[in-house]
């Protein structure tokens, strides 16, 4: 019997590596000895899981094999801690780790957010045939950078685990399923996973992967450092947020690979957490004002997040490499979700379907 949370045609099992027990979903009936060609994988961002995907792998030709992977502390895969020193490499080692098991020695990688980070890493360090960054996070890191990606401060002052909000962990490990709070994660994915109007019969289901995320020690939202610069903390060394801090996340070497995979780049202009003003940064909250005492912006400017992302892909066009970048008005952080029919057209493109 499938649970809840599955759609029909998609299964659901924990593979276990030599990394850890990795939960991922498949659809009935794909071919497990399908060409790297005819393979996707496909991987989440932070705070959810491989279900956001489902809709998308049942969208997707049935002569391709769809693999939906969850990062540890998420979805069925276990919850070890996260090494953030090492950048997202954790979670980048532990997909090649589960696919190695699969039988998959390459393939189309798609990466959504922090997931867009992760197959980045991935194809710094193992052979990738396409990428596709859905609403990725920056090639230098979430938080604490100018737009060449210079650090603003030695210790990423206001950057990973301090940054969450409390009440919103909280609310996760209670398993918060109502709409009541602006911390509730259902109330969050409403205002900053989507945009305005955005509607689903499977909201239920969303929520569910959200609430997958665990807030274990070393897992969300991680630890962190107190600084003397402001807004009083600093990067720590473990948990989903300090992976993404500049001092330990770089990805911007993709552009010196003698190999380079074409890239599609795939945002909404309505995203709230990816972004040039991003919600979600310290520093562009201070701006605003919501958080008192920001030094201004010599100091600490907002991130310039998809400028950044797009300086670093129009330098890997000019070393060589196919990127295509589409921008859909109106559309928040999960372009899947909101323009499914575009979105999978998109990537058939990318991936050379019907090739």
């Amino acid at each position: 019997m499938l649970q809840p949370e599955l759609f029909d045609g998609i299964t659901q099992r924990v593979v276990d590596t030599p990394r850890l027990r990795t939960g991922l979903l498949e659809r009935f009936g794909d071919d497990a000895a399908a060409a790297p060609e005819k393979t996707v994988v496909l991987v989440h961002g932070n705070v959810s899981s491989s279900l956001f995907w489902q809709q998308l792998m049942l969208d997707l030709p049935r002569d391709l094999r769809v693999i939906a992977i969850d990062l540890r502390g998420f979805g069925a895969s276990e919850r070890k801690p996260v090494d953030a020193t090492r950048g997202v490499r954790d979670f980048s080692d532990d997909v090649h780790s589960a696919l190695e098991m699969l039988g998959v020695s390459t393939a189309h990688l798609v990466g959504w957010s922090m997931g867009g980070g992760v197959v980045l890493q991935y194809a710094l360090d193992y052979p990738t045939l396409s990428l596709t960054l859905q609403a990725p996070v920056s090639p230098y890191g979430f938080g604490g950078t100018r737009r060449d990606g210079s650090r603003l401060t030695d210790d990423d002052a206001g950057c990973g685990g301090g940054g969450a909000n409390p009440d919103f962990v909280e609310r996760l490990r209670m398993g918060d399923t109502t709409a009541d709070e602006q911390t509730s994660p259902r109330t969050v994915f409403r205002s900053t996973y989507v945009a305005a109007g955005y509607e689903s019969e499977h909201e239920d289901v969303w929520v569910a992967s959200m609430l997958t995320t665990s807030t274990e020690p070393g897992n969300y939202p991680g630890n962190s450092s107190a600084s003397d610069n402001w807004p009083g903390f600093a990067a720590g060394t473990d948990g989903f947020l300090n992976t993404m801090v500049p001092k330990y996340f770089n990805v911007s070497a993709v552009v010196e690979l003698d190999q380079k995979p074409p890239v599609l780049w795939v945002h909404g202009d309505a995203d709230a957490i990816v972004s040039d003003a991003s919600f979600f940064d310290i520093n562009h909250l201070g701006a605003l004002g919501v958080i008192p005492g920001w030094p201004g912006a010599e100091v600490a400017p907002a991130q310039e997040m998809v400028s950044q992302t797009r300086d670093v892909l129009d330098a890997y066009s000019a070393a060589g490499g196919e990127v295509r970048e589409i921008v859909f008005e109106g559309v928040g952080h999960s372009p899947h979700l909101e323009r499914p029919t575009e979105f999978v057209a998109a990537l058939l493109q990318r991936i050379g379907y019907p090739s």
